[in-house]
């Protein structure tokens, strides 16, 4: 995560309200489909946008399914994944990334581990805070790691100094806790209430340094946990994520909001040609291809920001289409913390997404070696 999204999440921590979903915007772009979303909600100042994003298309798909509206505790995922880091930082010898971000995969890994439990069971937040601010908690985990690996040989029991750490500053996790009179287990939660399971999902990424319908570990930072992304071209990529829309599937989509395009104050994400001083979704935009995309992640222009997600697509009156796609700061921008993604952006600036496996079509499926 770049410094651009610690500070603007910042800034939302202050501007945040109550959530709401967005209305049709201004400037004739209209919403072509809209599926349900449970309502915007606001990271702080942290940098686990991978999570919230993820969870939220949890929470979507349980919308879908009719098992009702959940608001589940993205800081007991954020904080069985710490100690997952830990160990990884651990057995790697200090080599390895250990910060506040993360990658879609982490959340479903963490579901199908430690299950999951409500908000109301767990917010991640004591000592009458109101906001996430998880800045100091990381520095002082990772100079605990680093001390520990001092000494030779590491303590048995370093978890112990680890989990102590978490709980002063995140509370406790529950061992069971009551939701709609009966009792359960994070396990069982996730499992017999959610209907959870991680391998309904897959994700996919796009680019050319690895081969095309085969799986890779995409080589950011933050994929600490050496997850496999499959290879699409892009066109295929774009596809599938228009077709989890279509089929009434929200998408986790992970991109680059740094670069001159983004405006989540102004409600759009544009490739412009020349930026206008207001918002013009019909505006010119840059042509996109394979090529051009890769050379833009080689350069690091295009790097791993953030991670949102796409609960539907919009349309210009000259036919361009748009993502509508839910952010995690706060009701920020022109549609209460929702912005419209043109598809130049979408297809230079996204580095992977996690769709649903039932929405890859069988011709795409023939191709995967």
């Amino acid at each position: 995560m770049k410094v651009f999204e610690r500070s603007f999440v910042l800034v939302a921590c202050l501007l945040s309200g109550g959530a709401a979903l967005a209305q049709t915007p201004e400037l004739g772009v209209h919403i072509t489909r809209q599926l349900p979303a449970t309502p915007v909600k606001n990271q702080g100042s942290t940098g686990t946008c991978w999570c919230f994003s993820t969870t939220a298309v949890v929470e979507s798909e349980c919308l879908r399914k009719n098992l009702g509206e959940f608001d589940l505790s993205e800081m007991y995922i954020v904080r069985n994944i710490y100690l997952e880091k830990a160990r990884n930082y651990v057995r790697r010898q200090g080599k390895a990334q250990f910060d506040e971000g993360g990658l879609g995969h982490d959340v479903l890994n963490a579901i199908a581990q430690y299950g999951a439990v409500p908000e109301s069971a767990y917010s991640g937040l004591v000592n009458g805070a109101r906001t996430h601010d998880h800045q100091k908690l990381v520095k002082d985990l990772r100079a605990y790691l680093t001390d520990i690996l001092k000494k030779t040989p590491v303590p048995a029991d370093w978890e112990t100094g680890f989990v102590r750490i978490l709980d002063e500053r995140l509370g406790a996790i529950p061992q069971q806790f009551d939701y709609q009179g009966k009792t359960y287990t994070p396990r069982q939660f996730a499992e017999e209430v959610l209907q959870f399971h991680a391998d309904d999902y897959i994700g996919l990424t796009s680019f050319s340094h690895h081969p095309f319908y085969q799986p890779f570990i995409v080589e950011i930072p933050d994929n600490w946990a050496n997850g496999s992304y499959l290879n699409v071209p892009l066109e295929e990529l774009s596809s599938v994520v228009q077709t989890s829309v279509s089929a009434g599937y929200t998408v986790m989509w992970d991109a680059d909001v740094s670069n001159p395009g983004w405006g989540q104050d102004k409600g759009y994400a544009l490739e412009y040609v020349s930026k206008p001083s207001s918002a013009e979704p019909d505006a010119p935009e840059k042509p996109t291809d394979q090529q051009v995309r890769q050379r833009l992640f080689d350069t690091q222009v295009t790097t791993d920001d953030h991670l949102m997600q796409i609960t539907g697509m919009a349309a210009s009156p000259s036919g361009k289409k748009f993502y509508l796609v839910k952010n995690s700061w706060g009701e920020v921008g022109p549609y209460k913390g929702y912005i419209y993604v043109s598809e130049p952006y979408f297809a230079l600036n996204t580095v992977t997404v996690i769709v649903p496996k039932a929405v890859l079509p069988e011709d795409l499926k023939a191709k995967i070696h």
